[in-house]
């Protein structure tokens, strides 16, 4: 029988490159995001090439249906032995207009959909001594960054799984997280990024990276180093 993640937040750029680079050792993978035509497509490309996937539309920040996606996930793939999470909300927001509003409406993404699923899915893997809980954000969780006020919700999530690492750790199951302080191709922010430059507009002077290569990041983290945090670059 495979092993399974589940990728939750299979939309361009990482979460599809996670989803590739598990499939591509044997692992069945369900891909969950919100609009069904990519993920059909990438659940055929994938199907294709003789891997196991399934796709399943859901919105994550509509906490109160995630129990049906998770029985959804079940029914796919079983319990999966591991769980990608890469949904964030857009944080893109200068810190002086941040409202306590603005952070309430970030919180079900970027904190309460990622808990309400671990506690789904993380006691069948303590049962099996085995599991693993990955996630990437962006490196606003790591230094409070004046035009990323919404940072300050990926910092209670690196909390939750900081404390998470240490609470299951001797259960057998791993928990990492990638920091990623880079423009990730292939995704909005990075076309954006682009056509701002080439008009010759002001942009924020970080790196680009593949989204091929934090992924191999990722399953080294999983399957070797198992280091709790990294950060890119």
């Amino acid at each position: 029988m495979s092993r399974s993640i589940a990728v939750l937040g299979a939309g361009p750029g990482l979460g599809q490159a996670v989803a590739r680079r598990y499939a591509h050792e044997g692992w069945a993978v369900a891909l969950v995001g919100r609009r069904p035509e990519p993920l059909d497509q990438l659940a055929k490309q994938l199907t294709s090439d003789g891997a196991e996937a399934h796709a399943i539309v859901a919105d994550l920040a509509d906490t109160g249906a995630l129990p049906e996606l998770a029985a959804r996930i079940r029914t796919a793939v079983g319990e999966p032995d591991a769980l990608y999470y890469g949904a964030a909300a857009n944080g893109f927001v200068p810190v002086l207009d941040l409202t306590p509003q603005r952070v309430q409406d970030l919180m079900p993404l970027g904190v309460y959909a990622l808990m309400d699923l671990v506690r789904e899915f993380l006691p069948a893997m303590i049962a099996r001594g085995d599991g693993a809980i990955l996630s990437a954000q962006g490196a606003s969780a790591l230094q409070g960054n004046p035009s990323i006020g919404g940072g300050l919700v990926l910092a209670a999530q690196r909390n939750f799984l900081q404390a998470l690492h240490a609470a299951v750790a001797g259960d057998g199951v791993y928990v990492g997280a990638l920091y990623i302080g880079a423009a990730i191709e292939n995704t909005p922010f990075h076309t954006q990024m682009q056509a701002a430059k080439a008009a010759g507009a002001p942009v924020p002077e970080i790196p680009s990276v593949a989204p091929s290569r934090l992924a191999e990041l990722l399953w080294t983290m999983h399957n070797a180093t198992r280091q709790p945090e990294t950060s890119y670059p």
